[in-house]
């Protein structure tokens, strides 16, 4: 088993180890990149937020493992909206949540970082804009936000994907930022991945047919190496970058303790992204860099 290597930030930036660790594992996990009172400003938000959110109106589940939020318009229209998706076991038979809203979230999607000030403060970081250079980047462009709760007891699976599925460019550009909140431990689900898989194919790809349907095309049947993954644990702060291509996971939550993370996925803007990828924004939201 491989073992994946933790580097802290400094005053020079992303170091040639660094990048050498990316180049070749295909995720770089830097311990403390954002701060204690960061991350607790962006919980605090959140549950402002969720204050809001009235699950009597909308009451679509989010799961890997289903994927029948691919056929809700709440789903689908939700690139340039803060929506509220909840955990398959948060409703019972008839639909009624099981436990308060607070404890029923799966996550809130997909645009944060534009329409939240908070938010917007937490990921317009010149750090991330001098990083995602480093790695290749020429011209960055926030494309998506999640706030993943992955809540104590029922916080569902995440199963073996790569980022490009869901956000495909030509050539291939897109990178994953994820943001420890709270600890990320084995008991409360955290990360998982194949260190290297990323030099593999692109096994599928989540986009819209001919019919205007959201579909899984199925581009590689190599199957994934899971029984090479190694744990990604991450303390409360910790940066996990994730290259678009690299396979990653995460178990179910059945701890008493909740697992929340901040995800940041930025493209090239030099590359085409493909227009019949699910993410769609208005003509009035254009995407912004870092900075």
């Amino acid at each position: 088993m491989s073992e994946i290597p933790r580097f802290t930030w400094g005053a020079g930036g992303a170091t040639p180890a660094m990048l050498e660790a990316y180049r070749r594992d295909g995720v770089l996990v830097i311990d403390g990149f954002k701060s204690a009172a960061e991350c607790d400003r962006l919980i605090e938000r959140a549950d402002i937020l969720v204050d809001g959110f009235d699950p009597d109106q909308e009451r679509t589940v989010f799961s890997t493992t289903s994927r029948a939020h691919a056929a809700a318009d709440y789903f689908a229209g939700s690139g340039d909206k803060i929506r509220f998706f909840l955990e398959e076991e948060a409703l019972d038979g008839e639909g009624r949540l099981t436990r308060p809203k607070h404890q029923a979230i799966n996550k809130i999607g997909h645009a944060m970082h534009d329409l939240d000030p908070v938010f917007d403060a937490f990921s317009h970081d010149t750090r991330l804009d001098d990083l995602a250079r480093a790695l290749g980047q020429t011209q960055p462009k926030l494309l998506q936000s999640m706030y993943i709760w992955k809540p104590p007891m029922i916080g569902g699976e995440v199963v073996c994907h790569q980022d490009s599925t869901f956000l495909t460019t030509d050539p291939l550009s897109v990178v994953g930022y994820w943001f420890a909140l709270e600890d990320a431990t084995v008991e409360n689900g955290c990360m998982w991945g194949i260190p290297g898989g990323h030099k593999g194919a692109l096994r599928n790809r989540f986009h819209y047919d001919g019919a205007g349907r959201l579909v899984t095309e199925k581009l590689d049947e190599t199957p994934f190496e899971e029984d090479r993954k190694v744990c990604l644990e991450a303390p409360k702060g910790t940066l996990i970058v994730l290259h678009g291509s690299f396979p990653h996971l995460s178990g179910p939550n059945r701890s008493p303790k909740s697992r929340r993370a901040y995800t940041l996925h930025v493209i090239d803007g030099a590359c085409t992204y493909l227009p019949d990828n699910w993410l769609k924004r208005g003509a009035d939201m254009p995407l912004k860099g870092f900075v």
